[in-house]
């Protein structure tokens, strides 16, 4: 076993601000609890909401690192003494509470997922947010099923990607919307059956017609605002909306809640941060049996955007914040 370093390289968050606030330091090493396991990083993901606590918006659990980045991958390198899933030298993915802008970090053993040898370190760095948030919230909050219609806003971003591939693999039928061309084509390639550009076309018009009137069964929404009484005009009878996140601050709406009641609809959300550890090593369970076979044989793959050496997190997140990205972007180590 290599002798770790008592010191690392870690980028965090110097005050509250833009993507300049994001500089690189040296922290001590840190120690995997009993359910623990210490991942050398070699990708870490960039997701959203490490935008949302730069700027001060999302702070961390409580006992999580204030250090952005919620998902990894890399090398097992110390293992807690009741941590039995995984051990030392094992390639490994894993969501995590925080952390993961560094060249080392924690992660819950249960948590953890062995990397497939059908995706490169960069891929598997990419993957571990937006496939828990994707299946928790598509198919478990939203219970999407086979031949069923999915409606993802946003379709080009790293959660939208990544939710067209999941549902297609899983035998429904998807719909997206996004803000280009490029990125429409991006989404169809991928297997998305229609993509609606939002600033040309009336997404609701565009659901009902591409349904043949009937509506979407499952909406995955994460620009909230004038979109949620939308959302209720192109769900179908006993459609589910599940709200995962609000853009440029539009947690509050106005909706006709009619629709609601005559339409059977259900409106539900979540957050994955917050979860207890319970919760997100069931979730891991349930994706290690219905989701990895499509992993390792290539059907699921996460859309590569760009990356960036951790020290240039800033850049990264610059990137980010252009919206011009398609797919997923992470930090090389």
């Amino acid at each position: 076993m290599e002798k770790l370093p008592s010191q690392m390289t870690v980028v965090g968050i110097s005050k509250p601000g833009g993507p300049e606030v994001l500089l690189p330091g040296t922290r001590a090493v840190p120690q995997p609890g009993p359910d623990e396991i210490l991942i050398k990083v070699m990708a870490a993901g960039v997701n959203r909401p490490d935008v949302a606590q730069r700027m001060g918006h999302y702070p961390p659990p409580p006992g999580a690192s204030d250090l952005p980045g919620l998902e990894v991958a890399g090398e097992v390198v110390a293992v807690g003494n009741n941590a039995k899933k995984h051990k030392i030298g094992d390639k490994v993915m894993s969501l995590v509470a925080g952390g993961g802008y560094a060249q080392y970090c924690i992660a819950q053993d249960a948590q953890a997922m062995t990397v497939p040898p059908s995706l490169t370190m960069q891929e598997a760095g990419a993957l571990p947010e937006t496939l828990m948030t994707v299946w928790h919230n598509v198919f478990e909050r939203g219970a999407l099923k086979p031949g069923e219609t999915l409606l993802v806003h946003g379709g080009s971003s790293g959660i939208g990607t990544m939710a067209i591939m999941m549902a297609k693999a899983l035998g429904a039928k998807v719909i997206v919307t996004v803000g280009s061309k490029d990125k429409a084509d991006a989404c169809l390639k991928l297997g998305a059956d229609h993509a609606v550009n939002y600033k040309t076309e009336d997404f609701v018009k565009a659901t009902r017609k591409a349904t043949g009137g009937t509506g979407a069964d499952v909406i995955l929404d994460m620009v909230g605002g004038d979109y949620v009484d939308r959302n209720y005009d192109a769900a179908a009878v006993d459609g589910r909306i599940v709200q995962i996140a609000f853009l440029s601050n539009a947690p509050k709406a106005t909706a006709n809640f009619t629709k609601l009641m005559v339409k059977r609809l259900t409106h539900t959300g979540s957050t994955l941060r917050p979860r207890s550890n319970a919760d997100k090593a069931a979730m891991v369970a349930a994706i290690e049996a219905k989701v990895m076979p499509f992993l390792r044989d290539g059907r699921i793959k996460p859309l590569m955007d760009s990356s960036f050496p951790l020290e240039k997190a800033s850049q990264a997140h610059r990137r980010m914040e252009t919206s011009e990205h398609i797919g997923k972007i992470v930090l090389e180590l």
